[in-house]
């Protein structure tokens, strides 16, 4: 049987069960979750996650009127935390100035169009605004990150060039469904984690009698 998305899925789901990601007490924890992400470990995220709730740093409206030394200092562990600081802000004057801080009238936008302000919101890539879209506003769009693109081309199922046919890939291949799509690019996640790594362990790998590029250990 050829490997599909759909059959792909649910391998993963048979061999890492539910993922329930991504982690978050807030809409917006979650939202800055994943501008803070970027280029770090996600312990490093919690630590700055943990020093903004600690010094009040919880809102859109609150960071949008903070001084930028104030963040800069909060988000220090997440590593280049000068352009971060800029991004939190820019990201949150956005959601100020064009919703007045409304998450629910985001929410409300369609999700293309959605996706379309959050790109021209500075520090805000494809990426991020599909993890913003899909995992703090519920919105089906999927994320395709650099986990994504090793899975795929190590089971040779990329179709075109760059991230753009990839996401057509998946958002066609699965139900417009925010929990697939969810689990689906989680999923990837944890197993490009735990097996396919940058040096791929094979021998456990639950994709193997799938994969072209499965190593002899």
């Amino acid at each position: 049987m050829a490997l599909t998305i759909p059959r792909l899925l649910r391998m993963l789901r048979a061999e890492y069960g539910e993922s329930n990601w991504w982690p978050g007490e807030s809409t917006f924890e979650i939202m800055a979750g994943a501008i803070l992400t970027q280029n770090t470990a996600w312990a490093n995220v919690e630590k700055a996650v943990a020093n903004l709730k600690r010094r009040g740093l919880k809102s859109p409206k609150a960071i949008a009127g903070a001084s930028i030394a104030r963040l800069e200092s909060a988000i220090r562990p997440s590593g280049f935390y000068r352009q971060k600081a800029r991004y939190l802000i820019a990201f949150s004057k956005y959601i100020v100035e064009k919703y007045g801080g409304s998450f629910e009238l985001m929410r409300a936008r369609p999700v293309d169009r959605l996706r379309i302000e959050l790109l021209g919101v500075p520090g805000i890539g494809p990426e991020t605004a599909d993890s913003i879209l899909l995992y703090a506003l519920g919105k089906p769009s999927f994320v395709v990150d650099a986990y994504t693109n090793r899975l795929l081309a190590r089971l040779e199922m990329t179709t075109g060039k760059g991230c753009d046919a990839m996401k057509r890939l998946f958002e066609s291949s699965l139900r417009r469904n925010v929990k697939d799509y969810s689990e689906m690019h989680a999923l990837i996640v944890i197993h490009c984690k735990t097996r396919c790594r940058k040096t791929p362990v094979c021998g456990t790998c639950p994709l193997g009698d799938e994969c072209p590029s499965k190593r002899k250990d």
